[in-house]
């Protein structure tokens, strides 16, 4: 993490390391804060409202499953009472089906350019 971080990104497990090649491909180094939620019972609410805090209230979370019930869900509960953040979420939306797992993240857009992208639109806000 770094003072200059304008977002930050919540993930874990296999999107987690596509949340890691965003950080170290900005254009603008020191733009994004990676936080590895391993778990989310018991969630982190600390480092979740200390890192929304730093960065200007913008997250985006990143889940390899549905949005539903998930990773994203846990972070929006867990900010919900702080003012001033809003919450992103990358998810898988649709049917899962079979393939390569590179391709998979691609077509549900939670792969290093979907993340790449979502932080770009959130910057632009």
């Amino acid at each position: 993490s770094s003072p200059t971080d304008r977002v930050t990104i919540v993930s874990g497990g296999v999107t987690l390391h596509e949340a890691l090649k965003v950080a170290d491909t900005m254009v603008e180094p020191g733009t994004v804060r990676v936080v590895d939620l391993f778990t989310v019972k018991p969630i982190d609410r600390e480092t979740l409202v200390a890192c929304a805090r730093a960065t200007g209230g913008r997250v985006i979370t990143v889940e390899d499953h549905y949005a539903e019930g998930g990773l994203g869900e846990a972070v929006m509960s867990a900010l919900a009472q702080e003012p001033n953040v809003t919450v992103t979420q990358l998810a898988v939306r649709g049917v899962p089906r079979s393939g390569k797992p590179n391709e998979l993240m691609a077509l549900f857009k939670i792969d290093a350019n979907a993340i790449r992208d979502a932080v770009v639109e959130v910057l632009a806000r």
